[in-house]
């Protein structure tokens, strides 16, 4: 599933990150769509709170 990419200006962005565990609900799809929204957006790497969420979590593509 593609997600919203947050932009400058939202809340989100400015906040502190939380540190995660890998039992975080859902991490395995989390991470599937994240990559699938960096492949749509045509980047190469996206963090969570890019997509609205305050955790440490970032994905990166270098196979470019």
């Amino acid at each position: 599933m593609i997600l919203p990419i947050y932009t400058y200006g939202q809340p989100v962005l400015r906040k502190e990150a939380q540190d995660i565990t890998p039992e975080y609900p859902e991490l395995s799809a989390l991470v599937d769509n994240m990559f699938e929204t960096l492949t749509a957006s045509d980047g190469i790497g996206l963090a969570a709170p890019q997509i609205g969420l305050d955790i440490r979590l970032v994905v990166i593509d270098l196979d470019v």
